[in-house]
């Protein structure tokens, strides 16, 4: 797929988070235990959502894609992070950094269109609640993931052929701890109109589309909520809607502001905080939101619990 010639399939060499001080290492040791907590929490959501019946319902099989997202996310960086620091190499081939880049970007895209989704289906279940059988069936929640993934793959791999058929040249030093597009994007030397363009195209789809579905469903929402005549009644939709708005406001604020800043006010130690949060904070806190803070899910998690015990 990638002909290109010597030159072009060279290695890239990525700056890493960490050096060999040893506070470092007790922040990389932070961060692989963060990472270890992510992969068993969006593992655990993935496998009770799975085990137990009652679970089997568009708004968890929903839950499922989104907890399978962050934990394929949070798998695509850091892994090779780790590998880099704990070897002192910091190369990554050019197909290497073509898949990282093309994973990341399809599933940060898909987590976007799918959270703006999830928020239809708070929606209806908080506006229209009679008809939520009828509206959110297994169909529709089954053609929402689809939307979203093959959505964000298409466009990623339109970034991907982009940018990566694009000329090197200088140092092939990545500022980054993976192939982020911004970063990668600084070591073409050529006409880069085409790519700005289908970012910017990107970012209204991806991005500002989804916050203003997401804006117009909780504006909606609040509006019923504030007709409920019934105090019970609003705690209750408070409550329905609390995870995601919460899972919400995380992802989306750590991609306005990894992203959305101007260039000016940018470093590259600030975009690598954002992309920390948004590639290994975010991932480990929405299944910890989910579990603690949805009624359904802990009890399918002590329902579990206990019946080990009772096998035992």
């Amino acid at each position: 797929m990638w002909q290109r010639n010597q030159t072009s399939l060279a290695d890239f060499i990525l700056e890493g988070l960490f050096d060999d001080s040893l506070t470092h290492f007790f922040l990389f040791s932070l961060t692989m235990g963060v990472f270890f907590i992510a992969v068993s929490g969006n593992t655990l959501t993935i496998l009770l959502i799975c085990v137990d019946p009652r679970l089997h319902t568009p708004m968890y099989f929903l839950l499922r894609q989104l907890s399978l997202m962050d934990l394929m996310h949070v798998s695509t960086t850091i892994p090779k992070m780790a590998a880099n620091y704990l070897s002192g190499k910091k190369s990554i081939s050019f197909v290497g950094c073509a898949i990282q880049h093309f994973l990341y970007l399809s599933l940060g895209g898909a987590e976007c269109l799918l959270l703006a989704l999830m928020s239809y289906d708070r929606y209806v279940a908080i506006c229209h609640p009679l008809r939520y059988s009828v509206l959110m069936t297994r169909k529709v929640g089954l053609m929402m993931a689809v939307i979203s993934w093959v959505g964000s793959s298409i466009n990623s791999l339109i970034h991907t052929m982009i940018l990566m058929y694009s000329p090197f040249c200088g140092p092939r030093k990545i500022h980054h701890f993976y192939c982020e597009f911004p970063a990668v994007v600084k070591l073409v030397c050529g006409d880069i109109t085409v790519y700005e363009t289908t970012a910017y195209i990107s970012t209204v789809l991806l991005l500002l589309l989804p916050i203003f579905l997401v804006s117009t469903s909780y504006i909606f929402i609040l509006h019923s909520v504030i007709q409920m005549r019934s105090a019970g009644s609003k705690r209750n939709a408070f409550a329905t809607c609390s995870s995601h708005f919460t899972v919400v406001s995380l992802w989306f604020g750590a991609i306005i502001f990894s992203y959305m800043r101007p260039r000016s006010q940018r470093t590259p130690l600030q975009d690598k905080v954002g992309s920390v949060f948004s590639s290994i904070i975010t991932p480990t806190l929405n299944p910890l939101i989910y579990t603690l803070r949805n009624k359904d899910v802990a009890k399918a998690l002590r329902r579990v619990l206990r019946r080990d015990v009772t096998t035992k």
